[in-house]
């Protein structure tokens, strides 16, 4: 009867040492709080093309639409892609193929481009509408 009642007791110890060795201990943290959204800035964007030229300080860049500068902390200067600076802004940066000759000048060159657009885009000055003589 002595040995039966110590079977049982170290049956019942060995099942509560088996029970506790599978508990985990848990460490309860404060929870972390997610940033709060900059209202100056969206979160979500939608993936419409729309291109505007933005710039943030001195760097200027393309974006996709408004949104999507924004939320990159540029500031939406106009619509369409940015374009560089050229270095002599009177001339155009781009022509028509439409003729109407004219007769240009630069110093002391005389030539006749198809067009104004054309005979101005490479720095010369109208001087007379038609073919020069």
């Amino acid at each position: 009867m002595l040995i039966s009642k110590l079977i049982t007791r170290l049956a019942a110890l060995f099942g509560a040492a088996i029970i506790l060795a599978s508990c985990t201990v848990v460490v309860e943290e404060p929870p972390t709080r997610p940033l709060p959204p900059r209202p100056d800035r969206p979160q979500i964007c939608t993936r419409e093309y729309a291109p505007v030229c933005a710039r943030a300080g001195s760097r200027q860049r393309t974006f996709s639409n408004a949104c999507m500068a924004r939320a990159a902390g540029f500031r939406v200067q106009h619509p369409g892609q940015c374009r560089p600076q050229s270095s002599r802004p009177d001339r155009p940066q781009a022509c028509t193929m439409e003729y109407r000759p004219v007769c240009a000048k630069r110093g002391g060159s005389i030539r006749t481009f198809g067009n104004a657009c054309g005979a101005r885009a490479e720095g010369y000055r109208v001087i007379r509408p038609g073919a020069c003589r």
